[in-house]
């Protein structure tokens, strides 16, 4: 019996223990150097805790950004991020352990959401930056030396998994997709906005999606139906048809992801995608353009529809092309997980593949219909060719 109950006082010194050690807070951990810091938080995303001393005379910081439950194969950041709450402008601290065993901590600037963290300058000074890692906790410890009146911060922090002796891509989901906020060193008092995080990344998503969908893949499928399904006569005026069903759908789909992206742009302010809104733009226009050109179409016997025919079909190529490098350029930025790229590799390598397929045929149904039409007219072909067979089939 007395050592049943020795097990259960056992059993229950170790819970308490276990829920002592569990409700710790910043406030009550003790630095293995003896460094004591006035202030501190419990950030509520990745473990991580952040200690620090403001002197506001100087209008410097000393910070010690504590991230526990990590590994030699991790790498662990604390910024602030003068531009916004975002990744992009982050000014970093970064520590990791190289493949040598040894602590690196550096600074370094995040220009691009395809950062691997290179070293470089901050907008503002940092000294006395080192780095610990000790029972699996890894503690960032740096001087910052702000600009006057700089007491209300936006900071980022994060961790991610090592390539060797580079820190590699981190997580865009759950606690690494919320690890912003505001910070007032003066007060203490700090804020969080994981949710608004959370929402700008559905809302980059919701636009990487309906500009695939839209531009990237029912437009291509919109021409192919119009380019090879008119050579079969069955399919008049059905392929008409489907070609503005296919291509009013994309375009409405388009407009709204379009959309969607000026809304991202307007909300991410100090991050620039200048090429894929560019694009975006033209894409839009172009677009637009051609719904216009539908309402202008001349019939088939006008003298302009010739020329109403390059304006349509140049400018569709035109679409296709720039909405296929506009979804590669979203993807760069949206930088999600490989398997994405490659799915829409996948998608484009399949309508390749069919494009070539009807293309095939189209040619042999348009040059057997003009033997056929030769045999039976051999004297008023009318100088028409497999090309001009092609041609005369116009949209």
């Amino acid at each position: 019996m007395d050592k049943v109950c020795k097990a259960l006082l056992l059993s229950c010194i170790l819970v308490s223990l276990c829920f002592t050690s569990s409700a710790q807070t910043c406030n009550s951990y003790t630095f293995s150097n003896n460094a004591i810091y006035r202030s501190c938080v419990d950030l509520p995303f990745l473990n991580s805790f952040l200690h620090w001393n403001y002197t506001q005379s100087s209008n410097t910081v000393d910070i010690a950004f504590r991230h526990t439950g990590t590994t030699s194969s991790r790498w662990v950041s604390w910024a602030i991020n003068p531009e916004g709450q975002q990744m992009v402008g982050s000014q970093s601290l970064v520590a990791y352990q190289n493949s040598s065993g040894g602590i690196r901590a550096y600074t370094s600037p995040v220009t691009s959401t395809n950062t691997d963290l290179p070293e470089g300058d901050l907008s503002f000074s940092v000294s006395n930056i080192m780095a610990t890692l000790t029972n699996s906790e890894m503690t960032i410890f740096a001087r910052l030396e702000l600009s006057s009146g700089m007491t209300t911060v936006n900071q980022v922090w994060q961790e991610g998994p090592m390539n060797g002796d580079t820190p590699g891509m981190h997580s865009l989901t759950g606690g690494n997709g919320q690890s912003v906020g505001v910070l007032n060193f003066l007060s203490g008092q700090t804020t969080t906005s994981g949710s608004g995080t959370n929402s700008r990344l559905r809302r980059r998503n919701v636009h990487g999606v309906l500009s695939a969908v839209s531009w990237g893949t029912l437009m291509p499928i919109g021409v192919m139906m119009a380019r090879y399904l008119k050579v079969f006569k069955a399919a008049d005026p059905a392929w008409f048809y489907l070609h503005i069903a296919c291509q009013s759908s994309a375009y409405g789909v388009g407009v709204a992801g379009w959309a969607t992206g000026l809304k991202l742009g307007s909300d991410s302010a100090g991050v620039q995608h200048d090429l894929h809104r560019n694009i975006g733009i033209v894409l839009f226009t172009f677009g637009t353009l051609q719904l216009f050109a539908l309402l202008l179409r001349p019939k088939k016997d006008h003298k302009y529809r010739l020329y109403w025919n390059i304006y349509h079909h140049s400018v569709g190529y035109a679409v296709i092309i720039l909405s296929i490098v506009n979804v590669f350029e979203g993807l760069d930025i949206l930088d999600p997980e490989k398997k994405w790229k490659r799915a829409y590799i996948g998608i484009l390598i399949a309508l390749g593949a069919i494009a070539l397929m009807l293309e095939a045929l189209t040619w042999f149904i348009v040059i057997k219909r003009k033997g056929v039409n030769t045999d039976k007219h051999p004297h008023n072909t009318n100088g028409l060719s497999a090309n001009g067979a092609m041609a005369h089939q116009g949209v």
